[in-house]
């Protein structure tokens, strides 16, 4: 679920959760070797900045004079933050030769905290 679809708090929240889950399996990760701590690196980071980008996009496009028009800033987002993640992704698989377990392991952890935060966020919030 992308992070346009809640407001801008939590959309925050959920970015700084997802920084903390990369941050943490990149520790996690570092314990058996360096390139298993930057490959876990290039694999969160390949779900979180995408989505960083997306959220100041709509952030950006949702203030402005055509407000009825969400729609078009949404589209190019979601199209921005696919490319960004696959260029990531090969970048990281390709250019910077990461271990492919740790990268899918971080980049599924993020995903996986996308969903979840919320959740816990709403629940404890209440």
């Amino acid at each position: 679920m992308s992070v346009a679809l809640y407001d801008t708090v939590m959309a925050r929240r959920l970015l700084l959760v997802q920084l903390v889950v990369v941050i943490l399996f990149s520790a996690v990760f570092c314990i058996n070797s360096q390139k298993w701590a930057i490959s876990a690196l290039f694999g969160g980071m390949s779900v979180y900045l995408p989505n960083a980008l997306f959220f100041l996009l709509t952030k950006w496009c949702r203030g402005g004079p055509q407000q009825g028009y969400l729609a078009w800033p949404f589209f190019i987002g979601e199209i921005a933050k696919i490319a960004m993640t696959i260029v990531l992704l090969v970048a990281a698989l390709a250019v910077f030769k990461a271990e492919p377990l740790p990268v899918c392991i971080a980049y599924l952890a993020v995903l996986v905290a996308q969903i979840v935060a919320p959740i816990v966020i709403n629940i404890f919030h209440n």
